[in-house]
């Protein structure tokens, strides 16, 4: 069973088709598979009930069912699961270079797995094992210390006060979810804001950004303070 895929997502192929095209992994969210939890700070930042699995391609049964299957193979033995991911990672490179394009790796497409931890039967982990690879992803773990080839940009959220202050301090770049869809506001935690939603190339942004993505299906709905209003901010 092949792990990864190229070119299904609507907001990676924003990326894709010049000089980028992005393989990215869907695995299933928190308390979705027994056992297991790849969201561990879903219920702390807010996010779970505006989860966007079940967005898209996620709505569909079959496609639901391929994830978990992914989950529990995950789950069940973490180290073959991660040396699958290096034939995946090595068929979809050959297939780049063959195109004359540059390889970008999303591993958290559904989930917040801390990879730069997770080594194959070689004790090599992937960002060590493709090192000419760009990987990157959203996180809500902030404290996380990536290697340089791993960019991460770190998930916002006011449900919780002191998460968000150490999201506010971290030294990634911050990703904010905002209810207006027509604005966004100019600064945001001291912070220039860009938008994150005309592609999802997120390790091309400038350091030290807020990267504004607008709530879509449930985060539309939410209220646990995950989605951020921009009328009480002063959007522009």
């Amino acid at each position: 069973m092949k792990y990864l895929a190229i070119g299904t997502n609507a907001k990676t192929v924003k990326g894709d088709g010049s000089d980028v095209v992005t393989a990215i992994l869907y695995l299933a969210p928190a308390d979705t598979v027994t056992g297991i939890n790849l969201c561990p700070t879903a219920m702390l930042a807010g996010c779970k009930k505006a989860c966007l699995y079940t967005a898209g391609r996620g709505a569909f049964s079959n496609v639901q069912a391929a994830r978990i299957r992914k989950t529990i193979a995950f789950r069940d033995d973490p180290v073959a699961f991660v040396d699958q991911l290096k034939l995946d990672i090595s068929s979809a490179l050959r297939k780049a270079v063959k195109r004359g394009q540059r390889l970008a790796v999303r591993l958290n497409g559904t989930s917040d797995v801390a990879w730069e931890n997770m080594p194959g039967s070689d004790g090599v982990t992937l960002m060590s094992a493709f090192k000419e690879i760009q990987f990157y992803d959203y996180t809500k773990l902030p404290g996380r210390n990536a290697p340089s080839n791993y960019h991460l940009t770190v998930s916002y959220s006011e449900a919780n006060l002191a998460y968000a202050s150490k999201v506010a301090r971290t030294r990634h770049n911050i990703a904010v979810v905002f209810r207006g869809v027509t604005s966004i506001p100019a600064t945001f935690l001291g912070r220039k804001v860009v938008d994150g939603d005309k592609n999802d190339l997120r390790f091309l942004d400038s350091p030290d950004v807020v990267v504004a993505l607008y709530a879509k299906g449930p985060a539309r709905r939410d209220r646990t303070g995950f989605v951020i209003d921009t009328q009480s901010i002063g959007a522009i």
